[in-house]
């Protein structure tokens, strides 16, 4: 069922042979062990001996951490690993996802913006290069799921789009930048494709609506463009398919629709048999709700590998994990056929990237090239070209406020808007914090606008300044916000424009209740404004009454300096189109 001579593997006849050998002499333990990726919970050398002594572990991820710091954790699995392992990252977006002094090229959407195949392989060969600079081996993208639904948060910047074609264009571009780099190979996510249910796997369950033939023309397209083009690796989404299911079998209950990742209709009967899909499996993180959910986990784990995984993501308890797969081996529920069928793809995707053929010392590089390729400034240029070419107008009713010129509108007010605090947004100030303080994105518009001639200043709601009262020890002063409206005249002479500046990053705008503050953009009829996202894209849907909406997608300082250009420029400098539906599918945000 395996053919380690077609794609992806081409193995000759030397390395199948190793492939073959290898599973012969293994135990029943290591062939076990080589199910498994781990997320490595610390660097001491004591305890990575232990993982690949004691459980032979297949694969491995980690915990952010500086390069250099990877590349020395990586030589140690290597060192006590029998058998070479996979070392996987997630640099979905450049190689910060490798390691945080690794590069930040773009989020997907951004990129869809352009239009630009070539930012996609760029971002793929950066990715890849500073995986393999680090002593990794794989990287867990591209992401090619599709934004069918705009609320669907999970997705939306990791997508390129919301058009499968451009989708499979760019996922196929990137994953061959990072084939570029030799010995790096490219597992794609999340199939069977997400996207269109909001809900994230992480936390709840997750659907796909599409039956056979919508499937098959949109998720089934990107997927089969990828395998054509020697895609190496497949992640498998905790996601269900109940349309497809019911057209597999009328009769079938709700119980019996199983995620994907626990499902063999859609693990082997669909990503196998009809996408002729060749390459290893592993499943998404199996701490996800959404695989959880379903059953007990001593049953979960050896369905995973039934189903058509090859691979399990991460123990629970390594103990009591790697037992209960040990034992279903033992006991048949995993058979040997598919042991063995699993083990090949396995091994035969580590003979592909030559791991097979190197001394142990020599599978990762030295300190040295750690730190050129995280240093390469040619990386750090092809962020600022995408940040020039994705800006996007979405919407334009208002013609004549661009270009923007000290001239015309010299006094602009800036009103950040921020999201709904939740515990991942206070986990992210706190590190904020321990990495010294930064500029805030309105700070940084703020600033670029007045070294452009601007005066311009960040609005200071009423609320934030019964709470700045209160932090200085003042009575609590209710009659501050109760005292927010005054004469229209009064509020249109403190400024000749206002950018509503959204730095929203999951749910909704938190407007708070202004009463006739300047948080709302309730003005537009009285003044310029121009909304601009520099986060998720979809904020038309909460300030539908906004005539100007800008996407910028992010706040990094080669965009800033990219939006204002624009800005004083006019239209014509936004050259991004919109990759999704930036009006949400609603009659009035095109008001």
């Amino acid at each position: 069922m395996v053919d380690l001579r077609a794609k992806p593997y081409h193995l000759n006849d030397e390395d199948i042979s190793w492939v073959e050998e290898t599973i012969a002499s293994m135990s029943d333990e290591e062939k076990v062990g080589q199910l498994f990726f781990q997320l490595t919970a610390s660097q001491d050398e004591e305890y990575l001996r232990e993982l690949m002594e004691k459980y032979h572990l297949g694969g491995c991820r980690y915990n952010a951490m500086p390069g250099a710091k990877v590349l020395e954790q990586n030589k140690i699995l290597q060192k006590y690993a029998k058998v070479p392992v996979f070392i996987a990252c997630n640099p979905e977006q450049g190689g910060n996802g490798v390691c945080p002094d690794g590069t930040f090229v773009a989020n997907q959407i951004k990129i869809g913006a352009t239009g630009k195949t070539e930012y996609a392989r760029a971002m793929g060969k950066i990715s890849g290069a500073q995986t393999f600079a680090t002593g990794c081996n794989m990287t867990f993208a591209p992401v090619v799921d599709i934004t069918y639904n705009w609320e669907c948060e999970e997705v939306l910047a990791r997508a390129y789009g919301n058009d499968p074609k451009m989708v499979a264009t760019m996922g196929k571009a990137y994953m061959d930048g990072v084939h570029e780099n030799e010995g790096v190979a490219s597992c794609a996510k999340h199939f069977p494709g997400n996207g269109q249910d909001y809900r994230d796997a992480h936390m709840s369950n997750n659907v796909n609506h599409f039956g056979e033939d919508d499937w098959m023309a949109s998720y089934g397209y990107v997927y089969k463009t990828l395998i054509d083009g020697g895609l190496d690796a497949i992640m498998g989404g905790h996601i269900m398919m109940p349309t497809y299911m019911q057209e597999l079998d009328p009769d079938v209950t709700i119980e019996q629709i199983l995620p994907a990742t626990l499902c063999p209709e859609i693990m082997t009967g669909l990503l196998r048999d009809k996408l002729g899909f060749n390459g290893m499996v592993v499943t998404d993180a199996s701490h996800m709700v959404g695989m959880t959910n379903r059953m007990k986990r001593k049953d979960m784990l050896p369905l995973s590998i039934n189903a058509g995984c090859d691979m399990f993501l991460f123990f629970n308890d390594p103990e009591e994990d790697y037992n209960t797969m040990l034992d279903a081996y033992k006991d048949g529920i995993i058979s040997k056929e598919r042991m063995e069928e699993a083990l090949k793809r396995i091994l035969g995707l580590k003979a592909k990237m030559g791991l097979n053929k190197k001394p142990k010392e020599e599978l990762c590089p030295t300190q040295e090239y750690c730190a050129a390729e995280l240093g390469n400034a040619e990386y750090r240029a092809v962020a600022g070209e995408i940040s020039k070419d994705c800006l996007t107008l979405v919407k334009y009713k208002d013609e004549g406020v661009l270009p923007l010129s000290p001239e015309k509108t010299k006094r602009i007010m800036i009103v950040p808007i921020k999201g709904a605090d939740g515990p991942m947004a206070a986990l992210a100030a706190m590190a904020m914090g321990m990495g010294g303080a930064k500029k805030t994105p309105a700070e940084k518009l703020r600033d670029r606008l007045i070294e452009k001639g601007f005066d311009a200043f960040i609005y200071v709601s009423p609320l934030d300044k019964i709470l700045a009262d209160v932090k200085a020890g003042k009575p609590f002063n209710l009659n501050i916000y109760f005292a927010g409206k005054n004469a229209i005249s009064e509020f249109t002479s403190q400024q000749d424009l206002v950018i509503s500046l959204f730095n929203v990053a999951n749910g909704h705008p938190a407007f708070g209740m202004s009463k006739g503050g300047g948080e709302i953009p309730w003005y537009v009829h009285e003044l310029p404004v121009v909304g601009i996202s520099v986060n998720k894209p979809t904020m038309l849907a909460d300030a539908p009454m906004l005539r100007t909406y800008i996407n910028a997608y992010d706040s990094n300082d080669d965009t800033m300096d990219a939006l204002v250009e624009a800005l004083v420029s006019g239209p014509d400098a936004f050259k991004g189109s919109d990759p999704i539906d930036s009006y949400c599918g609603m009659w009035d945000t095109h008001m």
